[in-house]
């Protein structure tokens, strides 16, 4: 089964693109365990978005993982800890993950889920 760590804009994904995260990562990955880092959490609290409580709802539905660190690298270490790929469409923490061997899922086309090449 495969294990996939959300970051703050992938759990935002569903509200500003009108998306089904689940179905998309069910296409992708039959099934899978979703897991969402605590610093997410902690962002999406502060955010700014008028979708920021929604996708806190949508968090609590996935595991939570407890890391040491904040920001990319708490995601970062979350995805290492349990050998998952992270959803995401943040440039600088896919550049940060591929330094680190860590593959990526981003949004192609404001609709689908791919696995970055």
């Amino acid at each position: 089964m495969q294990k996939v760590v959300l970051d703050t804009n992938a759990l935002l994904m569903p509200f500003e693109f009108k998306m089904n995260l689940d179905l998309e990562l069910a296409h992708l990955f039959g099934e899978f365990e979703a897991y969402v880092p605590g610093p997410v959490i902690g962002e999406l609290k502060r955010s700014g978005s008028k979708h920021a409580k929604a996708a806190l709802m949508l968090a609590g539905k996935y595991k939570r993982f407890e890391t040491s660190t904040q920001g990319d690298a708490g995601v970062l270490e979350a995805a290492k800890a349990l050998d998952a790929m992270v959803v995401t469409n943040d440039i600088i923490l896919r550049r940060k993950m591929r330094k680190e061997g860590v593959h990526a899922v981003l949004l192609r086309s404001r609709r689908h889920l791919v696995i970055e090449e």
